[in-house]
């Protein structure tokens, strides 16, 4: 299958646009609740563009509302930064209850936020199950 220019950020919006829909997005993730890149790729119209999100989270302005530790890699860990904000990220994570196994992974079955691309909205709308 190509890619069609629906489905190329670069051919849908300049960069801030599609960096304040990933924003909003991940301001929609509760407290206690994690995402992946590529879930919040995939909730905004991009899947498998993960790396934009990562790009847009490097580029977060400080201060800033927008909850950008809860979202983890695919693999349920923290993904390693030159600087010391993987660590920072551990500690916000662990001080809303989420906890990591031996290997440094958290339970995605336990803690991630339900999948927003089961549904036919693009909004990070989804409520959190029981």
């Amino acid at each position: 299958m190509s890619m069609t220019a629906r489905s190329s950020p670069q051919a849908c919006g300049d960069r801030d646009e599609i960096f304040a829909r990933i924003y909003d997005a991940i301001r929609e993730v509760p407290r206690g609740r994690v995402v992946t890149y590529g879930q919040i790729a995939a909730a905004i119209g991009f899947p498998r563009h993960a790396r934009l999100v990562g790009r847009a989270l490097r580029s977060l302005p400080e201060p800033t509302d927008v909850p950008w530790h809860r979202v983890v890699n695919a693999s349920g860990a923290v993904s390693r930064r030159p600087s010391d904000s993987d660590q920072l990220q551990r500690l916000l994570l662990e001080a809303e209850g989420i906890e990591f196994g031996p290997s440094g992974r958290l339970s995605l079955d336990h803690f991630r936020w339900d999948d927003p691309t089961d549904r036919p909205s693009t909004r990070f709308d989804v409520m959190e199950k029981d």
